[in-house]
Protein backbone atom coordinates (compact mmCIF):
# COMPACT_ATOMS: atom_id res chain seq x y z
CA UNK A 1 0.00 0.00 0.00
CA UNK A 2 1.35 3.42 -1.00
CA UNK A 3 1.58 5.92 1.85
CA UNK A 4 -0.40 9.01 0.99
CA UNK A 5 0.39 10.82 4.24
CA UNK A 6 3.60 10.49 6.27
CA UNK A 7 4.06 11.96 9.73
CA UNK A 8 7.70 11.69 10.77
CA UNK A 9 8.69 12.51 14.37
CA UNK A 10 6.29 15.48 14.37
CA UNK A 11 6.47 17.72 17.45
CA UNK A 12 4.20 20.70 18.19
CA UNK A 13 4.84 22.98 21.17
CA UNK A 14 3.13 26.03 22.64
CA UNK A 15 5.00 28.75 24.49
CA UNK A 16 2.94 30.69 27.01
CA UNK A 17 4.17 33.88 28.71
CA UNK A 18 5.48 33.15 32.18
CA UNK A 19 4.92 29.43 31.82
CA UNK A 20 6.95 26.46 30.67
CA UNK A 21 6.71 25.19 27.12
CA UNK A 22 3.82 22.82 26.55
CA UNK A 23 4.45 19.90 24.21
CA UNK A 24 1.11 19.02 22.65
CA UNK A 25 2.46 16.54 20.08
CA UNK A 26 5.64 14.70 21.02
CA UNK A 27 7.66 13.01 18.24
CA UNK A 28 4.68 11.33 16.58
CA UNK A 29 5.23 9.10 13.55
CA UNK A 30 2.30 7.70 11.57
CA UNK A 31 1.44 6.80 8.00
CA UNK A 32 -1.87 6.79 6.15
CA UNK A 33 -2.08 4.63 3.05
CA UNK A 34 -4.11 5.26 -0.06
CA UNK A 35 -7.70 4.15 0.52
CA UNK A 36 -7.03 3.42 4.20
CA UNK A 37 -9.04 4.44 7.26
CA UNK A 38 -6.87 5.21 10.30
CA UNK A 39 -8.54 5.83 13.66
CA UNK A 40 -6.66 8.09 16.09
CA UNK A 41 -8.03 7.69 19.60
CA UNK A 42 -7.27 9.05 23.06
CA UNK A 43 -8.75 11.13 25.84
CA UNK A 44 -9.51 14.84 25.45
CA UNK A 45 -6.38 16.96 25.63
CA UNK A 46 -3.97 14.25 24.47
CA UNK A 47 -2.98 16.14 21.30
CA UNK A 48 -5.17 14.49 18.66
CA UNK A 49 -6.72 17.71 17.32
CA UNK A 50 -3.38 19.52 17.40
CA UNK A 51 -1.90 16.79 15.23
CA UNK A 52 -4.83 17.07 12.81
CA UNK A 53 -4.32 20.82 12.54
CA UNK A 54 -0.63 20.29 11.86
CA UNK A 55 -1.47 17.86 9.06
CA UNK A 56 -3.63 20.58 7.46
CA UNK A 57 -0.92 23.23 7.90
CA UNK A 58 -2.83 25.08 10.61
CA UNK A 59 -0.19 24.46 13.30
CA UNK A 60 3.58 24.87 12.82
CA UNK A 61 5.92 22.03 13.71
CA UNK A 62 8.65 22.53 16.28
CA UNK A 63 10.50 19.61 14.69
CA UNK A 64 9.90 16.62 12.47
CA UNK A 65 8.05 16.59 9.16
CA UNK A 66 4.66 15.92 7.61
CA UNK A 67 4.60 14.89 3.95
CA UNK A 68 1.65 14.55 1.60
CA UNK A 69 2.37 12.54 -1.55
CA UNK A 70 6.06 12.88 -0.73
CA UNK A 71 6.05 16.69 -0.47
CA UNK A 72 6.25 18.67 2.81
CA UNK A 73 2.98 20.11 4.14
CA UNK A 74 3.52 23.86 4.48
CA UNK A 75 2.03 26.07 7.13
CA UNK A 76 -0.99 27.99 5.89
CA UNK A 77 -0.67 31.75 5.72
CA UNK A 78 -2.43 34.63 4.02
CA UNK A 79 -1.64 33.29 0.57
CA UNK A 80 -4.03 30.79 -1.02
CA UNK A 81 -3.27 27.15 -0.32
CA UNK A 82 -1.25 25.27 -2.91
CA UNK A 83 -3.41 23.12 -5.18
CA UNK A 84 -1.77 19.96 -3.86
CA UNK A 85 -2.37 20.90 -0.24
CA UNK A 86 -6.04 21.62 -0.93
CA UNK A 87 -6.36 17.87 -1.40
CA UNK A 88 -6.35 17.60 2.39
CA UNK A 89 -9.75 18.54 3.80
CA UNK A 90 -11.10 18.51 7.36
CA UNK A 91 -14.53 18.07 8.93
CA UNK A 92 -14.52 19.86 12.27
CA UNK A 93 -16.10 18.92 15.58
CA UNK A 94 -18.83 21.53 15.92
CA UNK A 95 -21.42 21.30 13.14
CA UNK A 96 -23.01 24.55 14.32
CA UNK A 97 -19.82 26.59 13.84
CA UNK A 98 -18.40 25.07 10.66
CA UNK A 99 -20.92 26.56 8.22
CA UNK A 100 -21.52 30.22 7.35
CA UNK A 101 -25.01 31.02 8.71
CA UNK A 102 -25.59 33.78 6.12
CA UNK A 103 -25.06 31.67 3.01
CA UNK A 104 -27.10 28.89 1.47
CA UNK A 105 -25.54 25.48 1.89
CA UNK A 106 -25.42 24.89 -1.86
CA UNK A 107 -23.30 28.00 -2.34
CA UNK A 108 -20.90 26.85 0.36
CA UNK A 109 -20.50 23.48 -1.31
CA UNK A 110 -19.96 25.25 -4.65
CA UNK A 111 -17.02 27.13 -3.09
CA UNK A 112 -15.35 23.80 -2.35
CA UNK A 113 -16.15 22.47 -5.83
CA UNK A 114 -14.14 25.34 -7.31
CA UNK A 115 -11.03 23.80 -5.72
CA UNK A 116 -11.49 20.54 -7.62
CA UNK A 117 -12.30 22.14 -10.98
CA UNK A 118 -13.29 19.58 -13.60
CA UNK A 119 -13.05 16.75 -11.09
CA UNK A 120 -15.82 18.27 -8.99
CA UNK A 121 -18.94 16.23 -8.39
CA UNK A 122 -22.25 18.12 -8.82
CA UNK A 123 -23.77 19.58 -5.66
CA UNK A 124 -26.89 17.45 -6.05
CA UNK A 125 -24.83 14.26 -6.17
CA UNK A 126 -22.73 15.31 -3.18
CA UNK A 127 -25.86 15.91 -1.12
CA UNK A 128 -27.28 12.56 -2.18
CA UNK A 129 -24.04 10.88 -1.10
CA UNK A 130 -24.55 12.11 2.44
CA UNK A 131 -28.23 11.17 2.51
CA UNK A 132 -29.82 14.56 1.84
CA UNK A 133 -32.22 15.66 -0.88
CA UNK A 134 -30.68 17.93 -3.56
CA UNK A 135 -33.42 20.50 -2.88
CA UNK A 136 -31.87 21.38 0.49
CA UNK A 137 -29.08 23.25 -1.37
CA UNK A 138 -31.28 26.36 -1.32
CA UNK A 139 -31.66 26.35 2.47
CA UNK A 140 -29.62 28.02 5.22
CA UNK A 141 -27.66 26.21 7.97
CA UNK A 142 -30.08 27.24 10.73
CA UNK A 143 -32.77 25.15 9.06
CA UNK A 144 -30.93 21.90 9.79
CA UNK A 145 -30.27 19.71 12.83
CA UNK A 146 -26.76 19.05 14.10
CA UNK A 147 -26.57 15.69 12.34
CA UNK A 148 -27.76 17.21 9.07
CA UNK A 149 -25.23 20.05 9.33
CA UNK A 150 -22.44 17.53 9.81
CA UNK A 151 -23.62 15.71 6.68
CA UNK A 152 -23.44 19.03 4.81
CA UNK A 153 -19.94 19.64 6.19
CA UNK A 154 -18.89 16.21 4.88
CA UNK A 155 -20.38 17.02 1.47
CA UNK A 156 -18.53 20.35 1.40
CA UNK A 157 -15.23 18.68 2.29
CA UNK A 158 -15.68 16.00 -0.36
CA UNK A 159 -16.62 18.62 -2.98
CA UNK A 160 -12.93 19.55 -3.15
CA UNK A 161 -12.15 15.98 -4.28
CA UNK A 162 -9.66 15.44 -1.43
CA UNK A 163 -7.15 12.63 -1.33
CA UNK A 164 -7.06 12.82 2.47
CA UNK A 165 -10.15 13.54 4.57
CA UNK A 166 -9.69 14.29 8.28
CA UNK A 167 -12.51 14.01 10.78
CA UNK A 168 -11.51 15.99 13.89
CA UNK A 169 -13.88 14.60 16.54
CA UNK A 170 -16.72 14.99 14.00
CA UNK A 171 -19.22 13.03 16.08
CA UNK A 172 -18.45 14.43 19.54
CA UNK A 173 -21.25 17.04 19.42
CA UNK A 174 -23.89 14.65 18.10
CA UNK A 175 -26.44 12.51 19.88
CA UNK A 176 -25.26 8.99 20.67
CA UNK A 177 -27.84 7.59 18.26
CA UNK A 178 -26.20 9.50 15.37
CA UNK A 179 -22.54 8.98 16.13
CA UNK A 180 -21.97 5.57 14.56
CA UNK A 181 -24.15 6.53 11.58
CA UNK A 182 -22.16 9.68 10.78
CA UNK A 183 -18.84 7.89 11.33
CA UNK A 184 -19.84 5.12 8.92
CA UNK A 185 -21.07 7.73 6.45
CA UNK A 186 -17.68 9.47 6.47
CA UNK A 187 -15.93 6.19 5.77
CA UNK A 188 -18.30 5.23 2.95
CA UNK A 189 -18.18 8.64 1.22
CA UNK A 190 -14.38 8.92 1.50
CA UNK A 191 -13.71 5.45 0.12
CA UNK A 192 -16.30 5.86 -2.64
CA UNK A 193 -14.35 8.86 -3.90
CA UNK A 194 -10.97 7.17 -3.45
CA UNK A 195 -9.85 9.23 -0.45
CA UNK A 196 -8.03 8.10 2.68
CA UNK A 197 -9.60 8.92 6.04
CA UNK A 198 -7.96 9.96 9.30
CA UNK A 199 -10.76 9.71 11.85
CA UNK A 200 -10.10 11.25 15.27
CA UNK A 201 -12.23 10.33 18.26
CA UNK A 202 -12.12 9.45 21.93
CA UNK A 203 -14.70 6.71 21.32
CA UNK A 204 -12.97 3.41 20.59
CA UNK A 205 -16.26 1.58 20.09
CA UNK A 206 -17.14 3.80 17.10
CA UNK A 207 -13.62 3.77 15.66
CA UNK A 208 -13.63 -0.02 15.83
CA UNK A 209 -16.51 -0.13 13.34
CA UNK A 210 -14.92 2.03 10.64
CA UNK A 211 -11.10 1.89 10.95
CA UNK A 212 -8.62 -0.46 9.30
CA UNK A 213 -5.93 0.52 11.80
CA UNK A 214 -5.98 2.25 15.18
CA UNK A 215 -3.36 4.51 16.74
CA UNK A 216 -3.70 5.27 20.45
CA UNK A 217 -2.45 8.64 21.70
CA UNK A 218 -1.61 9.55 25.30
CA UNK A 219 -0.07 12.84 26.45
CA UNK A 220 1.09 13.76 22.95
CA UNK A 221 2.66 10.38 22.11
CA UNK A 222 1.51 7.32 20.18
CA UNK A 223 1.59 4.48 22.70
CA UNK A 224 0.07 1.74 20.54
CA UNK A 225 -0.71 1.17 16.88
CA UNK A 226 -1.96 -1.78 14.89
CA UNK A 227 -4.79 -3.43 12.96
CA UNK A 228 -8.16 -2.69 14.50
CA UNK A 229 -8.99 -6.30 15.36
CA UNK A 230 -5.66 -6.81 17.13
CA UNK A 231 -5.82 -3.58 19.15
CA UNK A 232 -9.40 -4.34 20.17
CA UNK A 233 -8.93 -8.00 21.08
CA UNK A 234 -5.36 -7.97 22.40
CA UNK A 235 -4.30 -4.46 23.47
CA UNK A 236 -0.61 -4.26 24.39
CA UNK A 237 -0.38 -0.96 26.30
CA UNK A 238 -1.97 -0.39 29.73
CA UNK A 239 -3.49 2.89 28.54
CA UNK A 240 -5.25 1.14 25.66
CA UNK A 241 -6.59 -1.45 28.07
CA UNK A 242 -7.93 1.32 30.30
CA UNK A 243 -9.68 2.97 27.35
CA UNK A 244 -11.31 -0.31 26.42
CA UNK A 245 -12.31 -1.02 30.01
CA UNK A 246 -14.08 2.37 30.16
CA UNK A 247 -16.45 1.53 27.28
CA UNK A 248 -20.00 1.01 28.64
CA UNK A 249 -21.29 -2.54 28.18
CA UNK A 250 -25.01 -3.23 27.79
CA UNK A 251 -26.74 -5.59 30.20
CA UNK A 252 -28.61 -8.66 29.01
CA UNK A 253 -31.60 -6.49 28.08
CA UNK A 254 -29.56 -4.19 25.82
CA UNK A 255 -29.48 -1.32 28.31
CA UNK A 256 -26.38 0.75 29.06
CA UNK A 257 -25.49 1.61 32.66
CA UNK A 258 -26.11 5.09 34.04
Amino acid sequence: MTDRLEIDEATVTYRQPGRRTLTAVDHVSLTLGAGEVLGLVGESGCGKSTLARAVCGLEPLESGAIRFDGEPVKRLGLRPREARQRRIQMVFQNPYASLNPRRRVGAQIEDARAVAGREAMPVARLLEQVGLEPAVASRYPYEFSGGQRQRIAIARAMAAAPEVLIGDEPIASLDASLQARIASLMRDVALEQGASLLFISHDLSVVRVIADRIAVMQSGRIVEEGPTDRVWSAPQHPYTRRLLAAIPIADGLGRLPG
